[in-house]
Order: C-alpha cells, then structure tokens, then sequence
C-alpha cells in the first residue's frame, strides 16, 4: 500500500524550497511529487492541509548511552564519566538506552544518527543490541564500536572484531562504522588495527578531536605528535571519516582537514556543557554538519543553540547548510538520497504543526527554523516509508514501559558506577 501526502508544505533545505504540493511515498521511497499525486485504490491518503512536511533530521554523533547519566554524581569530566557509565553497563542496559534515546529523537523529528558506543563489560554483539534497540522504535542509524586500549590489547582486538563484524552484517535501516576512544593515548598497534579494518570494510571512521587542549599534550608527550598528526600519519583521514567537536583545531589544522574532504561535526551544547572551549564552526568548511553527542537526540535545539553560538562569537553559520550536510552524510552512508523531497529519495521525513506567524518562503526559512520550529511542532515521521511516530504516538513501543524499564537500568548501573 502507497502513502500520498496531499496539499503538505513541502520544505527542503538546500537550496532552501518552500512548496504547496503532495508526494506518493512507495516501497520506502518519494516516488511521485507535483501539484496533483496519482492515487490508487487501497492507498493512503492524507490531507494535510498546509502542515509542513520536511526531511528528518540528522545527529552526526551522538552516544545514546550517555542518557543514562543523567542525574547521577557527577565522576569527574564528561569523558571520565562516560567511561565509567561504559564499565558498568551490561547487554540490557545498552539496549534499553539505545531504545529510549531513539524515542527522544523520534519526538524531535530525528531519523538518523550516527551513534558511538562502548561497553567493555561485553564488546562482542553489543552493536546488535543497540541496533535492537533503536530498531523497536524505528530509527535509521550508523553504530560504531569504539576501539580503545583501555582494556589492553585483548580489549582492544575485540573492538575492532565488533566493529568489522558489524559492518558485515548490518544492513537495511543500519550500517556499521569504525570508532575511537582516547586518541591522544591510543597505541600505533590500535590505529594499524583500525586502518586495516577500514581497508577490508570500507566503512566510515567516527571519533572526537581536538575537544580539550589536555589531549594534545597528552598526544605529543607520549607520540610527539599531535593527535590530528598521527591521524594522517596512519592515513585516517578523508571522506569517510567524521570528525566531532574540533574545539581546538588551528587554521593550519582545519585546513589541512577541509582538503581531506571529511566531515567536521559540530556539538554547540556539548562545547557549552564541558567548558572546554568552543568551536568556531564558521571555519568547518563545506562539509560541516551538527551532532548532539551526549546531549538530547534534539537536533532543532542543536541547530539553535548551535547558531546563536556562531552569531555570539561575530561568525554567525548557515543552519540550513549544516542540517542538510547531515542529510548528505547519511546519503553517503547509505548509498541513497536522504533530504530531498524528491522522487527516488529514501521516505524519511515529519510532518509539522507549524503555522508560521510570517510568511514562510526560501528567505525566511532559516529565520523560522531558529526562532520558530522546535520538537513540540512535530506531529509525525516517517522512516524507510513507515510511520513511526502518528500524531505523537510512537507506534512501535510503549513509551511509559520503555521509559520505567530503563530507569531501573539506570538504577543498576549507578550503582555498579559506585563500587
């Protein structure tokens, strides 16, 4: 059975298009857009009535885990304390997180996010469990495991084991990637591991930078180089790579980067939370895109927070330009067109009830993302062609019993934390 949206206002990103007009959705894909759809026996019809329909938005790096720490004492620096959250979690933790999480993201009009995850108490299949989770709920994602020596080299080798094995086996709504932890520690043994990985598998390399001036010193007091220079040593650096945070990248740095082609992501609340800095992501180049890291899977609040960020430091960004990178990064990663309103794209897209106070057209969209749109505008979204999420119900789990369940992991893990 077919989806047709009738009389929707069709919003792309860039270049920026406002639009009445309807779409036929099919088999997962827009097959069919213009002022008139075909309509078959047995479809479904929608009349939207000038509701916004817009692509779904994007997280290039997040960790769906980190939910779990909210609210418990604080272990040190958000790193500290995501490596202590990692040590004590267990399969059904992981998985619970990962739906929850997923269910925030839904609300907020989120339908892909390329995630990082780490639970060194069971490495092996712990991809699939996060999988699992965001599966339940709906979500397109990229799931890397992320590789570090924290656990010696037996550790170490069972990462990149669940890394590459994940990229063999993930597919439909999920691929897998590569990840790193601790970089400015990480061993030469880890990063040949990883580069040979990513030769075998082609998959894209997911890891922070630069987000504290403490790992470059760490990075040239053990290596004599900088992490970003044992990066292109190894030859970890280009199109497939993507690369968060950048706080404290040089000029010399980012431009040596930009000429990779890889993908620089930027986590404005995140920067904000860690007082480490922020960065200036006017300087991200053309392939600059936002991720909420350990924050909420909120991308509307990323992208405001993001940009008044900008503006306050005197170089304001272009949003629409960094929401639709995310599209385009998840084209990559999966082969096919996410963003685009347009026949042969992936049906990955929300509905609003937004009823713009001014008028709304290519000029002004960027205005009444930022000032106006937020996550209580989203009605519904869709995902690979399927409802997840109908007049704010999430349709595939039962939100109250999702959310107790994973307040009783959360429970658990806090105190295993505490031991």
């Amino acid at each position: 059975m077919a989806t047709v949206l009738k009389a929707g206002t069709l919003v792309e990103l860039e270049p920026a298009s406002v639009e009445v007009g309807s779409l036929r959705i099919d088999q997962g894909l827009i097959v069919q857009r213009g002022p008139v759809v075909d309509e078959l026996p047995g479809d479904e019809v929608l009349f939207l009535d000038g509701k916004l329909v817009m692509p779904g938005l994007v997280s290039g790096h997040h960790y769906l885990h980190a939910a779990l720490l909210r609210g418990v004492g604080r272990f040190g620096t958000e790193s500290e304390a995501l490596h202590q959250l990692e040590a004590a979690l267990e399969p059904d933790d992981v998985e619970a997180a990962a739906a929850s999480g997923a269910v925030e993201g839904l609300l907020s009009g989120v339908t892909t996010v390329f995630n990082l995850h780490a639970s060194p108490r069971q490495i092996s299949g712990s991809l699939s469990r996060v999988a699992h989770g965001l599966g339940r709920v709906g979500l397109r994602a990229v799931l890397g495991y992320q590789v570090s020596d924290r656990l010696g080299a037996v550790g170490r080798e069972e990462g990149l084991e669940e890394c590459l094995d994940y990229v063999k086996r993930a597919r439909g709504r999920f691929r897998g990637a590569v990840a790193v932890s601790d970089l400015e520690v990480l061993s030469k043994d880890a990063l040949e591991g990883v580069k040979g990985v990513l030769d075998a598998a082609k998959a894209f390399f997911q890891l922070a930078l630069a987000e504290d001036p403490a790992e470059e010193r760490a990075s040239t007091a053990k290596f004599e180089k900088s992490p970003l220079a044992r990066l292109h040593e190894f030859g970890l650096v280009g199109e497939r790579t993507i690369l968060a945070q950048g706080v404290h990248l040089s000029w010399e740095d980012l431009a040596s980067l930009l000429s990779t082609g890889a993908w620089l992501v930027h986590a404005a609340r995140s920067n904000m939370f860690t007082q480490t800095g922020s960065a200036t992501a006017g300087k991200f180049g053309v392939r600059g895109c936002l991720g909420t890291d350990a924050m909420s899977l909120d991308v509307f609040a990323e992208a405001q927070a993001a940009w008044l960020k900008s503006r306050d430091a005197g170089q304001p960004i272009d949003i629409l330009r960094f929401l639709a990178n995310g599209h385009r990064l998840a084209s990559a990663a999966f082969g096919a067109p996410i963003g685009p309103l347009r026949p042969g794209a992936l049906a990955d897209l929300m509905i609003l009830d937004y009823r713009p106070p001014t008028l709304l057209d290519p000029t002004t969209l960027a205005a009444h993302l930022l000032h106006g749109l937020s996550a209580r505008h989203v009605e519904s979204v869709m995902v690979d062609g399927v409802w997840r999420l109908w007049s704010r119900k999430v349709l595939a789990v039962k939100v109250d019993e999702l959310a107790a369940h994973t307040r009783e992991a959360a429970q658990a893990v806090w105190e295993r934390m505490s031991k």
